[in-house]
């Protein structure tokens, strides 16, 4: 008898062994490892989706809406889940105005999934709320309501995503821009997702809206303004600025190219352009903050023609007048008749240095700051690569320098601004969603330029 009972002493210890190995094995899997095979089979019964957030509006100073988001919605049904199914088919064609005869197909195709793209808007989907086996999907997308109104400043976003590509839209984009918010979705053990609604696992947060400095009132006039009168002088194109000098709000930006084909390029921050006779007071302030002229100084206007020497050895550049001055000029009289000869003659009275410094202050050559992307800071030549003698009678008259309309319009705005130049701006407010005022401009001076 001693050999059976041993062996089945055995076979009691082996028995033994195996069970603490499995309860073992068991210990390590739910208390050691526990974590990690949950997050697995979390994994794979799971599937965490992106829900989009609602992009940020832009408006005008007076409420106008710009650009906006609107929600829109397409169908999913499931018609096992439908209750009733033929009172679900009749609320659906009543609710969403689609075709009777086409979804009644898809219902008798026997499909266990019926998607309807849409878009459908919020007021179609609203009686499908909460009905069993009616599953709403909610997106955005961009609207202009102003149409045309400013795009060329007010952009637009990228083809496939819903950020900003072009002008405001891309300047502002991390301002306009929400938080995404997730979802769960449940999956069998083939991957395939339940038609079940999902399990929302974070909020999306709306972006930011910003009031713009811009008048949609103001902007239109400027547009228009700037089409007719491109069309009677048959000019290429045109920009039309207008802005506050005190405050440094933009009110309206046109830019026209007749040539041009699509959407208008923001010439008024991205074109320079040589200004001219509009460039000779900024000259003639360097000349009287430095106190170089009298108001009874003048020079000889040369009858409108005179032969400027360039270099020592003789050359000389012409320098003609449109309106043929006899006699002398003032400085005043030289601004008034708009003088070539004589605002070169006075130029002279200035160094290199000088007349580049007072540029300079007047903000050409560096771009406004204005929240335009890819502003163009114009052309300004170091005095060191001027022309000997020419270059200062050359910029007196507004050439070989290169300026856009945006800075062209806040030089004479620091004029006006009682000699401070203003910092220019774009945004009137920031706004959180839920109407908040995150940020209001208050004026701000870049410097006193005279």
């Amino acid at each position: 008898m001693a050999k059976p009972t041993a062996r089945i002493a055995v076979i009691q210890f082996g028995f033994a062994l195996g069970v603490l190995a499995v309860l073992g094995r068991a210990a390590q899997l739910q208390i050691v490892q526990g974590e990690r095979w949950a997050a697995e089979a979390e994994r794979t019964r799971t599937e965490r989706v992106g829900l989009p957030a609602r992009r940020g509006a832009l408006y005008d100073r007076n409420g106008i809406p710009l650009a906006v988001t609107q929600e829109f919605y397409r169908v999913g049904i499931a018609p096992n889940e439908l209750d009733e199914p033929a009172a679900g088919f009749r609320l659906l064609v009543r609710s969403l105005g689609v075709s009777g005869r086409a979804l009644d197909r898809e219902f008798r195709a026997g499909k266990r999934w019926i998607y309807l793209h849409g878009p459908f808007n919020a007021t179609q989907v609203q009686p499908l709320r909460g009905v069993a086996g009616i599953h709403l999907t909610g997106d955005f997308k961009r609207s202009y309501p102003s149409r045309d109104l400013a795009r060329p400043i007010i952009g637009g976003l990228a083809a496939e995503r819903s950020v900003g590509a072009a002008g405001l839209e891309l300047s502002l984009d991390s301002i306009l821009t929400g938080q995404p918010g997730e979802a769960v979705l449940l999956k069998d053990r083939a991957g395939r997702r339940y038609e079940s609604p999902a399990r929302l696992g974070r909020d999306p947060v709306a972006g930011n809206d910003v009031v713009l400095t811009l008048d949609a009132e103001l902007q239109e006039i400027a547009e228009r303004g700037l089409d007719d009168a491109l069309g009677e002088m048959r000019a290429e194109g045109g920009d039309v600025v207008f802005l506050d000098p005190r405050s440094g709000e933009l009110l309206a930006l046109a830019s026209r190219q007749v040539s041009g084909r699509g959407m208008p390029r923001a010439s008024v921050f991205t074109d320079p352009f040589e200004p001219g006779s509009t460039a000779k007071l900024f000259t003639a302030a360097a000349l009287l903050m430095r106190r170089r002229v009298a108001p009874s100084d003048e020079v000889f206007a040369e009858g409108g023609i005179w032969l400027m020497p360039v270099t020592r050895s003789g050359r000389t550049r012409t320098i003609t007048d449109s309106h043929k001055s006899r006699g002398n000029l003032t400085l005043a009289q030289a601004i008034e008749v708009s003088s070539n000869v004589a605002m070169a003659k006075f130029a002279s009275l200035l160094s290199p240095e000088e007349q580049y410094g007072t540029l300079r202050d007047f903000g050409f050559g560096t771009p406004t700051g204005a929240e335009f992307p890819s502003e163009s800071r114009g052309r300004l030549a170091r005095p060191d690569r001027w022309q000997p003698m020419y270059t200062r009678a050359s910029m007196a008259m507004g050439y070989e320098i290169g300026v856009t309309p945006v800075q062209l319009a806040a030089a004479y705005a620091a004029i006006a601004n009682d000699g401070i130049l203003p910092a220019l701006t774009l945004v009137r407010e920031v706004r959180a969603p839920n109407g908040a005022t995150l940020y209001r401009h208050q004026p701000l001076a870049v410097r006193r330029v005279v």
